[in-house]
């Protein structure tokens, strides 16, 4: 048998496998399921060695310069006090490492969130109300403009940000809030229907592929 008949005979067996599990949780469904967690660890595995780990040593430790050294010495000191939380009494060695680890964490998820999430959206936003189209295309653009606007203030009222937060710890909105939170609510369950109509749009596709993988298989065309 030539390579591609095996991983064909490979892909068909595990689809079966796979598809055992219609007939309740079995030993064929879970060896596959090991198999296939198995086969990804090991391949992020080799990668991150290949792609990450080895660039960095190559470019820090091995370039012969101080400053590259010390750049690579520093992650290992901090790698080395991280395990001296294993031991119960050099455990606070490592909280300068895990204080650090977290600090720098932190910060690199503000800042991506602030200038990769929440400005983008924020300009998008505004840039919706100023449409480059003319005559009627401009003017259906300037609907889905304000629409999507209206879409952002209503559910960001619906989750209260707008609302007043009384002693006990609720939030109370007057009736025009309460009214925008209706319509914003609205927005939420369509959004949320939509991924999951996705979702299973996504998944119908797959299982389309799979079932012809194996009818063309067993006819062997």
């Amino acid at each position: 048998m030539t390579p591609d008949q095996v991983g064909l005979a490979a892909g068909f067996v595990f689809t079966l496998m796979i598809f055992s599990y219609l007939l309740g949780d079995n030993f064929l469904y879970r060896l596959a399921i090991y198999v296939f967690a198995g086969l990804a660890a090991g391949y992020i595995t080799v990668l991150t060695v290949e792609s990450v780990i080895l660039p960095w040593v190559r470019g820090t430790i091995g370039s012969g310069q101080f400053s590259g050294i010390l750049i690579g010495i520093v992650p290992i000191v901090l790698g080395a006090l991280l395990l001296t939380r294993t031991f119960r009494r050099y455990h606070k060695l490592g909280n300068l490492a895990l204080g650090l680890i977290i600090g720098v964490g932190a910060a690199v998820g503000i800042i991506g969130a602030v200038s990769g999430t929440l400005i983008p959206v924020m300009n998008d936003t505004i840039n919706v109300l100023r449409p480059q189209a003319s005559g009627d295309e401009a003017g259906i653009a300037l609907f889905n403009g304000f629409l999507v606007v209206g879409g952002v203030i209503c559910t960001l009222v619906y989750f209260g940000h707008f609302g007043r937060r009384m002693p006990d710890g609720t939030v109370r909105r007057g009736a025009f809030g309460r009214t925008l939170g209706a319509v914003g609510q609205g927005f939420v369950v369509i959004a949320l229907g939509a991924l999951y109509g996705g979702a299973i749009l996504t998944g119908l596709a797959i299982l389309t592929e799979r079932l012809a993988f194996i009818f063309t298989t067993i006819g062997g065309s």
